[in-house]
């Protein structure tokens, strides 16, 4: 248990120090590109890795769409309605409470809500689940930000930055021993967002 919680450990400063070289890039493209071959090495050899011993895509790598610069952009974040929170099953982090703060338009089509987890210390997480879900990207929806593992790539006092080029999918694609909290009606559009991970 020791030398798995340090593994884990160790995963997330490195995926923190990932997104601190996207914020440093030059530009939003070479960020991307730092990003991807940064998810690459870790999910090839990292201890924490998702993928199974015999995975091609240790060797391949994780597919992607082309980086679209059209889609990432600055997006207010407005009041919702206040809900309950959502309470999610986490497996071996026993549950995830989600508090919607609020919702994003996106310039593609569609509002996705924005949510505050309490675990972790809290920050926002964004679920996305869109056409292309169950067909080119997995079925139960990728994470489009999620701050808790340092993926904040700026914004202002009411608004926040989101690039559809970094939709990654959750750990439990990879491998059924981990449970994701998944995207909910909310965060779910219709149209096809063929940016990010794919199958």
């Amino acid at each position: 248990m020791t030398s798995s919680s340090l593994t884990l450990v160790d995963w997330r400063r490195r995926v923190n120090e990932i997104y601190t070289d996207v914020r440093a890039a030059s530009d939003p493209e070479t960020g991307w590109q730092l990003w991807r071959s940064g998810r690459d090495e870790l999910f090839r050899s990292h201890p924490q890795t998702p993928l199974l011993e015999d995975d091609p895509l240790r060797e391949t790598g994780l597919p992607f769409w082309p980086y679209d610069p059209a889609l990432r952009f600055e997006a207010e974040l407005r009041s919702a309605e206040e809900i309950e929170p959502r309470i999610v099953e986490a497996g071996g982090d026993g549950t995830i409470e989600m508090q919607r703060i609020g919702t994003v338009d996106l310039p593609v089509g569609g509002t996705l809500d924005v949510w505050w987890l309490h675990q972790y210390g809290g920050g926002i997480f964004v679920p996305l689940r869109d056409g292309t879900s169950g067909d080119g990207s997995y079925g139960g929806g990728r994470y489009l930000l999620d701050t808790a593992k340092g993926a904040w790539l700026g914004g202002g006092d009411t608004s926040i930055t989101l690039d559809l080029n970094f939709a990654y999918h959750p750990s439990c694609r990879y491998n059924p021993r981990w449970q994701c909290p998944l995207a909910p009606p909310g965060n779910t559009v219709a149209v096809r967002i063929e940016a990010g991970e794919q199958l």
